[in-house]
């Protein structure tokens, strides 16, 4: 539905005007953002420029980092770092997960082995008991 597109935080819904009243800044701020590479937001059918909550987050995040003394061009390295850190985060939480069930499967397989061997020697000892009690059936 078009309508779930809404919810989609990286779908570029606002215009130029809109997110740059939203996060206080100024039209150019955002025109320079994408001129430089820094920020590619989405274009309209008549070629204007929209953007996506992600991008508003990513250009608050560049301000927020230019005010504190960065470069725009630092900042967005900066950003880009963190996210490439927060992906192997998350790769390594998927793979401690997956090593944990394969742990939990092992220690399970093991399980059902000793108890098929304690089964099998059981049964050994009962039929060697009944062997013993008649020699005949040896």
């Amino acid at each position: 539905m078009v309508l779930d597109r809404l919810d989609d935080p990286d779908h570029p819904v606002y215009s130029m005007g809109q997110a740059a009243e939203l996060l206080g800044v100024t039209p150019a701020f955002l025109r320079n953002l994408d001129a430089t590479g820094l920020l590619r937001p989405g274009r309209s059918d008549g070629g204007h420029r929209r953007y996506s909550r992600h991008q508003l987050d990513r250009v608050v995040a560049l301000r927020r980092l230019s005010d504190q003394g960065h470069t725009l061009v630092s900042a967005a390295e900066i950003l880009d770092l963190r996210a490439d850190l927060d992906g192997e985060r998350a790769r390594h939480a998927a793979t401690a997960r997956e090593r944990d069930e394969a742990v939990r499967d092992r220690d399970t397989a093991l399980g059902q082995r000793d108890t098929a061997r304690r089964e099998r020697d059981r049964a050994r000892d009962e039929r060697d008991a009944v062997r013993g009690a008649d020699p005949e059936q040896t």
